[in-house]
């Protein structure tokens, strides 16, 4: 009986040393896996904040041709009021040359001159307002 129970005390120790290193080599692969598993998180983290990164000069890059085309127009829209006030002011300064040739004129003329004159001169306002459009 004594042997019995000896060989059943051996077998539980055995059973157990197969259980424990079963255990061992299964918490080892474990092992394996979280330090797989952890490299995988690290280049996940490294990719991900190098597409933010790419993602943050690409915003930057495309905000800075926006307002490049924002100063463009303007500075093209400046071109242009400055070139429209020059037309506006030449119109002006030609609306009164012609205003005072044709007060000397009126004044200095008999009728008939007159009226040649004046019809000239409505022929030379339709080309110059055409000149100007």
């Amino acid at each position: 009986m004594f042997d019995n129970r000896k060989e059943r005390i051996l077998n539980t120790i055995r059973n157990s040393e197969e259980l424990r290193e079963g255990a061992i080599e299964r918490l080892e692969k474990a092992r394996a896996r979280l330090r797989k598993v952890e490299m995988e998180a690290d280049q996940f983290r490294v990719n991900g904040y190098s597409e933010i990164e790419r993602e943050k000069l690409n915003l930057i890059n495309s905000t800075y041709k926006i307002l490049e085309q924002l100063e463009n127009y303007k500075n093209e829209t400046i071109y242009f009021e400055q070139q429209r006030a020059i037309n506006q002011v030449r119109q002006r300064v030609l609306q009164q040359a012609l205003r005072g040739a044709l007060g000397t004129l009126n004044s200095s003329l008999n009728n008939k001159l007159h009226l040649h004159t004046i019809s000239a001169n409505i022929g030379l306002f339709g080309v110059m307002k055409e000149i100007i459009d």
